[in-house]
């Protein structure tokens, strides 16, 4: 059995090589992401492993899997958009993420981010930079007496709910399956109640046709003037030019992205003395009340270790003849 793994970071390497040693099985690495330049590299291995931000939209990318005699395509991240499942199933490929590598990396973040922008960190700082140490403006809230409302409850959501319900939030969420073991955690309601209620509204939602652009201007709009917006989950579930004229106007008091529209070309680079040519994203990393973070929500060691591991399995699993259940696509 040979295994091919894309676009290997250095920092997935420790927890591959214990996984190798544990299992017998050959697993080659290379630099490159999945995509019509880089598919021959799969010939003469069995199965792939990949995970990128670009996505695997060229038919021929499929074809020629499918003639290698590839039954899967692996990815070691959560969102599969990047994959066009109508080719993957033409051609006889298993796709499979890894849903819940460690919910907790991801919601850690957000309690992180709730936390700084509660206490004005990025104002204050900013403000320090010129000699000003005063407290206008900036006496905070406390967590406990805040409703935090959830776009999306499922394992990374259910983790943002049971992380802010122990600090003593009032926890509301708006997700369509309704989970009973977070019945005393959450209440449930619609989207429009998190929108108009919630002082803090955080997104954990896949990127579907549902949800790409949900949050815009109308729904800016219905927010608290004090509310703060989070999203860690795709940068495409928010029109980032109304985010930006929300925070402008006022309509909310502070936002941390951990996800942004067009990041492809930007998270995981070092741009540093280049000219960033995202507009929207230069006046958010211009706002002192915004977070933004190049989508690393997701990185811990914690993570990085089950992401690698659960892929792997996946693969043996698959090409065992077994049915992963991670398959995505059904």
């Amino acid at each position: 059995m040979k295994i091919l793994m894309y676009n290997v970071r250095p920092d997935e390497q420790k927890p591959l090589d214990g996984w190798v040693k544990q299992n017998g099985v050959q697993v080659d690495t290379n630099s490159v992401p999945l995509n019509a330049d880089t598919v021959d590299l799969a010939k003469g291995y069995d199965g792939i492993v990949i995970q990128q931000h670009g996505s695997v939209s060229d038919p021929t990318i499929y074809e020629k899997l499918h003639s290698f005699g590839i039954k899967q395509i692996t990815l070691r991240i959560t969102g599969y958009e990047i994959i066009d499942l109508d080719q993957a199933k033409q051609n006889d490929l298993v796709v499979t993420n890894v849903p819940a590598y460690s919910p907790r990396s991801v919601s850690e973040l957000v309690l992180a981010d709730v936390m700084s922008l509660l206490r004005h960190i990025g104002e204050v700082g900013e403000r320090e930079k010129h000699g000003d140490f005063s407290w206008k403006g900036v006496e905070a809230r406390e967590i406990h007496t805040l409703t935090v409302g959830i776009i999306g409850a499922g394992k990374i959501g259910s983790a943002v709910a049971r992380i802010f319900r122990a600090l003593g939030a009032t926890v509301i969420a708006a997700d369509p399956i309704h989970r009973p073991e977070l019945n005393d955690t959450l209440t449930y309601v619609d989207h429009e109640t998190v929108f108009k209620t919630a002082d803090i509204v955080t997104m954990h939602t896949p990127l579907t046709d549902e949800t790409n652009q949900m949050i815009n201007a109308d729904v800016f709009k219905q927010m608290k003037p004090s509310a703060i917006f989070i999203n860690a989950s795709r940068g495409q579930v928010v029109d980032t030019g109304a985010l930006v004229n929300a925070l402008e106007n006022q309509e909310i008091s502070a936002a941390a992205i951990d996800t942004f529209e067009g990041e492809n070309t930007i998270v995981g680079q070092d741009l540093s003395g280049k000219q960033i040519e995202n507009d929207n994203l230069k006046k958010l990393l211009a706002m002192p009340n915004v977070n933004v973070t190049p989508h690393i929500g997701f990185y811990t060691e914690v993570a990085v270790q089950n992401m690698v591991e659960i892929a792997l399995n996946d693969v043996v699993m698959i090409l065992k003849g077994q049915k992963s259940p991670h398959e995505v696509g059904e």
